[in-house]
C-alpha cells in the first residue's frame, strides 16, 4: 500500500479515538486538516460512487470500437481512404493528449464529479451527431467532441479513486479496469448484430451507444456542487489566510511542478504512450486484418471482442499483484512477450489461429491497467498522483498519435498486412523497455 494510504489509514485511526474521548489541545491554533483526516462520507455516496466509475469506464471505449467493427462499412458510406481512415483510429488518441490536459485544471475549478458529468453528456451528444452529420470532417468533428468527454474522464479516474477511495486504490482501480474492458469488449461484439437488428444501417449501430452514456450521466448529478479538491490540491482561497497557507505548502509541493524532470515520469508516459499505439491500432484495425483473412464480418467483430474481454479479469487481477510486487518490470515482460507472439501468428496464420492471437494480443493489451496502477505507486502524494496522471496519460497519448495512421499508410500503399503487423511487433521491444524502467521501486518526488 502506498505510502500516503497508510498515512491517511493512521489519521482517521487517530481521529476515531479522539471522538471516543481522547482530550484536544484546549489552545493554540487549529492544525490544518488534512483531506484524509476528514470525516468519512456517507456509505450511500461512496456505493453512488462506485457505480458512477462503473458505468463511467464502460463509455471510455465503445466509442472507439464500435467504429473498428463498423469502420468498412463506415468508410464506404463516407467514401475515405485508407490514408484518412488512418487518420480516423489516430483522432482518440490526438484528442486524449490535447484535452486530457485541460482535466486537472477543469477539476480544479468545477469539481472532478462535475467535469466527468460533462464528459458523460459530451460522449453522449457526439455519439449521437457523428454517424448522421453526412461528411468526413462533421464525422471527425462529433468523434472528437465524443472523445474530449472520454479524455477528461480518463485523467480524472485515478484521481477520484484517490479522492474517495484512498485506502482501496488497488481495489478501486480493478473495478473500473475491469468495467473498461467489459464496455470495450461489448461494443466490439455486439455492435455488428446490433447494426443487422436495425435494418443494416451503420448509422443507427454506432448510435446506439449514446445511450449507454446517458445513462452514466446520472450518477454524477450528485456531485456536481462537489468542490472538495483532489487529494493534495488545495482548494481555491483568496483570503489573507488562505494565500499564507498556499504560500507554506509550496515547498512540499515544488517536486510536483517539476514532474518532467524525473526518469520514472517519462519511462511511464512511454509505456503508457506505446500500450496506446497497441492498443488504438487493435481497436481500429485488427477486425480489418481478420476480414481482409477472409473472416466474416460478425465473426472478426467477436474476435476483436475477445482481445478486449480478455481485460475483464486481468484487469483486477493484475492492478492487484502489481500493488504487492516492489517493481512491476516482470508483468511488463509477460505482457510484451504475449503481445509479440500474438502478431506472430497475424502475420504467418491470420485466419487459422484467429482465436489463439486474440487472446494473446488481449493479454498484450492489460498493459493499460497496469500502467494506471503504476501511475498510483509511483507518487507518495496526492498531488504528485494529479501531476503524474495528467503528464503520463496525455504526454503518452500524444506519443501514441502515429502509430494507428502510420499503419493506415502502409497498409494502403503496401497492398497488404505485413507491413503494418512488423511495426507493431517492432513497437512491443521499446513498450517493454520504457515499462521496466517505469516500474522501478521508486517515486517521482524522488527524482524531482
Amino acid at each position: 500500500m502506498p505510502d500516503d494510504e497508510t498515512q491517511t489509514s493512521t489519521l482517521n485511526r487517530r481521529e476515531t479515538l479522539n471522538r471516543g474521548g481522547a482530550a484536544h489541545t484546549p489552545a493554540g491554533p487549529q492544525a490544518p486538516r488534512l483531506p484524509g483526516a476528514a470525516e468519512a462520507p456517507a456509505p450511500w455516496l461512496l456505493r453512488l460512487i462506485a457505480v458512477g466509475l462503473v458505468l463511467a469506464a464502460l463509455n471510455l471505449r465503445p466509442a472507439i470500437t464500435s467504429l473498428g467493427a463498423l469502420l468498412e462499412e463506415v468508410r464506404d458510406g463516407l467514401h475515405m481512404s485508407g490514408s484518412v481512415a488512418g487518420v480516423l483510429t489516430s483522432v482518440p488518441p490526438l484528442c486524449f493528449a490535447v484535452f486530457g490536459v485541460m482535466a486537472p485544471r477543469l477539476a480544479r475549478r468545477f469539481g472532478a464529479g462535475a467535469v466527468v458529468c460533462a464528459g458523460m453528456a459530451a460522449i453522449a451528444a457526439g455519439l449521437v451527431i457523428r454517424p448522421y452529420i453526412g461528411s468526413t470532417a462533421g464525422f471527425l468533428a462529433a468523434s472528437a467532441l465524443a472523445l474530449m468527454g472520454i479524455a477528461v474522464s480518463n485523467i480524472l479516474m485515478p484521481v477520484i479513486v484517490k479522492r474517495w477511495f484512498p485506502d482501496r486504490v488497488g481495489t478501486m482501480t480493478g473495478l473500473y479496469s475491469m468495467a473498461l474492458a467489459l464496455g470495450t469488449a461489448l461494443a466490439a461484439a455486439v455492435t455488428v448484430p446490433l447494426t443487422s437488428a436495425m435494418g443494416g444501417s451503420w448509422q443507427s449501430g454506432l448510435a446506439v451507444w449514446a445511450v449507454l452514456a446517458a445513462l452514466a450521466v446520472l450518477p454524477w448529478i450528485v456531485l456536481v456542487r462537489d468542490r472538495t479538491p483532489a487529494p493534495g490540491t488545495p482548494a481555491p482561497d483568496r483570503s489573507a489566510s488562505g494565500q499564507a497557507s498556499r504560500q507554506a505548502s509550496r515547498p512540499a509541493d515544488a517536486p510536483a511542478l517539476r514532474i518532467t524532470r524525473s526518469r520514472t515520469a517519462w519511462g511511464l508516459a512511454c509505456f503508457f504512450g506505446l500500450q496506446a499505439t497497441a492498443a488504438y491500432i487493435t481497436m481500429g484495425w485488427m477486425p480489418q486484418i481478420f476480414r481482409d483473412a477472409g473472416v466474416s464480418a460478425g465473426t472478426a467483430g467477436v474476435l476483436l471482442a475477445v482481445t478486449m474481454a480478455m481485460g475483464v479479469p486481468l484487469a483486477f487481477v493484475i492492478p492487484r499483484v502489481a500493488g504487492r510486487l516492489k517493481q512491476q518490470g516482470p508483468i511488463v515482460v509477460v505482457l510484451g512477450l504475449c503481445g509479440l507472439i500474438g502478431y506472430g501468428g497475424l502475420y504467418l496464420a491470420p485466419a487459422a489461429g484467429a482465436w489463439v492471437w486474440a487472446v494473446l494480443l488481449g493479454v498484450a493489451n492489460c498493459a493499460f491497467p497496469l500502467a494506471l496502477t503504476m501511475i498510483g505507486m509511483r507518487s507518495r502524494t496526492g498531488a504528485g498522483v494529479v501531476r503524474l496522471s495528467a503528464f503520463a496519460q496525455s504526454t503518452g497519448y500524444l506519443l501514441s498519435i502515429p502509430g494507428p495512421l502510420l499503419v493506415g499508410v502502409l497498409y494502403q500503399h503496401s497492398g497488404g498486412w505485413g507491413l503494418p503487423i512488423a511495426l507493431m511487433a517492432g513497437l512491443m521491444i521499446p513498450q517493454m523497455v520504457a515499462g521496466v524502467l517505469a516500474g522501478r521501486d521508486r517515486t517521482v518526488e524522488d527524482e524531482c
